[in-house]
């Protein structure tokens, strides 16, 4: 049995920029559209077209920069990625290679209640690629690609971390928290179903204690925070099996494989100098005036953490609750305006946790897709507490917001799911039941209390759920001494 080995992990993130038009021409960047409807003699490289660059595109790097604790680099450049693919029609992608726009940042994780600080080697400006349509499931097993080049020409910028991360859990977590702070700023919608957000990981093993780096793969085709976790997991695994057999880990690029679960080989690893990278002599180079920079820097929002911060300290969350609320700034905000309608911060956040991710999740949707609004839930939560509604009802009337978007009160008044706490109502449906359990009273007055639960479930069944059960358990009480 050889030296126990650890993982050594490394992420390339490319974030769709949201802008309206691309980094260098002035056509759409809207998702979706018919095939190569979204492009002109600029982004598909034809002889004689020259690029220009698109200065939000600057602003937004520097705003991720800023955001993610970077250095801004007064002057940067472009260089030339030469390399031939169906999907890049100049056979060369327009990025930064010797001289990025933002350098040296970090973001700080939690992972199991620690803090870990995961830094970031650089952010560079480039040209998004077009998009191959495969026949197959997976470019491994297509017979053919179709290109389309709408996507071609989008502004991106690339985030490098260093090799930092230790698991595919702090992988995860890491992507998870990045992409909360992009969304946070406003500079992508980094929907990874839309490939706004796309990653790639670099991963080896080495000796515990070691800190010479093993040979690396890189993983693609990873477009979920699950797919990047479990792709990571395989790929330690193999690679620990190869190592432990006594064999040799070869550097090669690796296709994650949703459906099978597994890392395929796609082709062997390219080194940089292998895209003979040289400046772009049709681009001057980037000048940032600091003035500029710290406009940009003051105009930043409450980020994710701050905002964490915010709700445990000042509206008394727990670290996991804010934590998960904080996790999407729709859902951070949709809470924030809650609680401006409904001023306890806990009972919001515990129906938000439970009730309304359980339906967002169960309908596999975001919530800014939601028809519920900030003022309806509020409503609803004051109607509980005014005794009109059970905790039960409650539920129910919510399902039905989230289905039809109508007000809370409207669907109480249509289904008549009035909470009964008149005595005068109830004490027939009281006696009745007692009437109906004698067994249950008798072990009630036998000393067993929790009889009494039993019963409060057949009147509650009785009344469809509407009773008070406060008054229901004071006549009860009353009734059986």
């Amino acid at each position: 049995m050889g030296a126990e080995l650890e993982a050594v992990i490394g992420l390339e993130i490319h974030v769709e920029l949201k802008t309206k038009t691309k980094i260098f021409c002035s056509c759409p960047t809207k998702f979706g559209g018919e095939e190569n409807t979204h492009v002109c003699p600029v982004c598909l490289g034809l002889p004689g077209a020259l690029p220009v660059l698109n200065k939000k595109v600057v602003e937004y790097a520097v705003r991720a920069g800023v955001a993610l604790n970077c250095a801004i680099e007064s002057y940067s450049k472009f260089d030339r990625k030469n390399y031939f693919y169906p999907d890049l029609p100049t056979a060369y992608q327009i990025s930064q290679y010797y001289m990025p726009i933002c350098r040296t940042g970090y973001l700080e994780i939690e992972v199991n209640g620690k803090k870990k600080k995961i830094r970031i080697n650089r952010i560079h400006l480039e040209e998004d690629a077009g998009k191959l349509v495969h026949s197959g499931n997976s470019i491994t097993s297509s017979q053919y690609s179709l290109a389309d080049y709408n996507r071609g020409g989008a502004g991106l910028i690339e985030i490098v971390s260093e090799p930092d991360l230790g698991s595919a859990e702090e992988a995860r977590i890491f992507l998870e928290q990045l992409r909360a702070v992009l969304e946070y700023t406003g500079v992508s919608d980094v929907k990874m179903e839309e490939g706004s957000l796309r990653c790639d990981a670099n991963i080896s093993l080495r000796p515990v204690g070691s800190s010479k780096l093993g040979t690396k793969t890189e993983i693609k085709n990873m477009n979920s925070f699950r797919a990047l976790e479990r792709a990571l997991e395989y790929e330690i695994e193999r690679q620990q099996e190869v190592l432990e057999e006594g064999g040799i880990i070869v550097q090669e690029t690796r296709a994650w494989d949703e459906g099978k679960g597994m890392t395929t080989v796609m082709r062997s690893k390219e080194e940089a100098h292998d895209y003979r990278y040289f400046p772009d002599p049709d681009l001057p180079p980037i000048i940032l005036e600091s003035e500029w920079v710290e406009e940009i820097r003051t105009s930043l929002p409450e980020l994710p953490e701050a905002r964490k911060e915010r709700l445990v300290k000042e509206l008394g969350l727990s670290a996991y609750d804010a934590g998960v609320l904080t996790g999407s700034k729709v859902l951070a905000e949709f809470f924030d305006e809650t609680v401006t309608f409904y001023n306890k911060p806990k009972a919001i956040a515990n129906w938000m946790m439970v009730e309304y991710l359980g339906l967002l999740n169960a309908n596999n949707m975001e919530i800014d897709q939601s028809k519920v609004t900030p003022q309806q839930l509020a409503i609803l939560l004051q109607v509980q507490d005014e005794g009109k509604i059970s905790g039960k009802i409650a539920k129910i009337v919510f399902a039905e917001m989230f289905a039809t978007g109508k007000d809370p009160e409207i669907i109480i008044k249509e289904k008549g799911l009035v909470q009964i706490s008149d005595e005068g109502a109830l004490v027939t449906v009281v006696d009745r039941v007692i009437d109906a359990n004698p067994q249950s009273v008798e072990d009630f007055r036998g000393g067993k209390k929790k009889a009494i639960g039993f019963l409060v479930g057949q009147i509650m069944k009785e009344t469809k759920g509407q009773a008070n059960p406060g008054v229901v358990n004071k006549l009860l009480q009353e009734k059986l001494k």
